[in-house]
């Protein structure tokens, strides 16, 4: 069996092996539910990446979400009266979100080869999953295909090729020895329990990747976000949380040493777009900080 094949099946069955009990699932969307209600930490990290969409919230378009298993990022977008459907490659929750009206269309998807026409959404938006594609390329490929405007990704930054001292120390220690920086680089490559490598995004990869297709334009936003723990994933995200209260002092820290391009951001969000948005879309990217790169043309083509 090839390793995607693996992949893919380890994934499609990761939820039956979580919560194999209908009890478990139904638990797990009671606490997404208490969450939200209670405002938490857990659900204010997650609602820091979501918000990343809103500069392309202020036109009525349809929506795509990949990799979407429990069919809550689909539910940021179905709360504002979007036109959505959620896919993800296991079956397991999107049903079941969808009886309880938190999402109105799914689709159980391989984003390897997605069912979808050419062109069927305005926009594909993938978070926190492009990192469990076996063959990540691949599946930004499929997006793109399926999207009319743009696709959006929202993942872990890749640091590397941001941090040139880093980058020099990683060059230096491989002349002699490719293993010797990986004792204390211990997440250089980093694997998930569900047995994925854990690809990052760097705007560097995402620029050739879109000249190489011959789109126009790119678009780049990073937060700084890792800041989820269990032990205090429930505590109220305001300053009654001792724990909430650390976070946001980490934040001001982290924020300030990427601002000063100290460290990179941990959080990267990439927009892939196959035509140039409107202005208004472009003046809302501006207005929540978005780095914009606009291509020249291929004087060949």
């Amino acid at each position: 069996m090839s390793s995607e094949k693996r992949s893919h099946e380890a994934h499609s069955g990761w939820f039956e092996v979580q919560y194999a009990t209908k009890e478990a699932k139904d638990k797990a969307i009671e606490l997404w539910e208490y969450d939200e209600q209670h405002n938490t930490i857990n659900h204010w990290i997650h609602q820091r990446q979501l918000q990343l969409a809103n500069p392309f919230l202020s036109e009525p378009k349809s929506w795509l979400t990949v990799g979407d298993g429990y069919g809550f990022d689909a539910n940021f977008f179905y709360k504002r009266g979007l036109d959505v459907t959620a896919t993800d490659i296991a079956g397991t929750f999107l049903p079941l979100a969808q009886s309880r009206g938190f999402l109105g269309k799914y689709s159980v998807e391989n984003v390897e080869k997605l069912s979808f026409q050419d062109d069927s959404f305005d926009y594909v938006f993938c978070k926190e999953a492009y990192h469990h594609f076996p063959r990540p390329y691949l599946g930004v490929y499929e997006m793109l295909r399926v999207a009319r405007e743009a696709v959006i990704l929202v993942e872990p930054h890749d640091p590397i090729l941001k941090m040139p001292f880093l980058l020099a120390l990683r060059n230096i220690f491989d002349r002699w020895d490719t293993s010797l920086l990986q004792k204390y680089w211990k997440n250089r490559y980093s694997f998930e329990e569900v047995g994925n490598y854990v690809f990052k995004l760097s705007e560097r990869e995402m620029d050739k990747l879109a000249n190489g297709m011959g789109l126009p334009m790119v678009a780049f936003k990073g937060i700084n976000n890792n800041y989820y723990h269990p032990s205090y994933g429930r505590e109220k995200a305001d300053d009654s949380s001792k724990a909430f209260r650390k976070i946001k002092r980490k934040l001001t820290f982290h924020d300030f040493l990427t601002r000063f391009s100290i460290m990179p951001s941990q959080i990267l969000c990439a927009v892939i777009f196959k035509k140039i948005p409107s202005e208004k879309v472009m003046a809302e990217m501006k207005k929540e900080g978005f780095q914009i790169h606009v291509f020249p043309p291929n004087p060949y083509v």
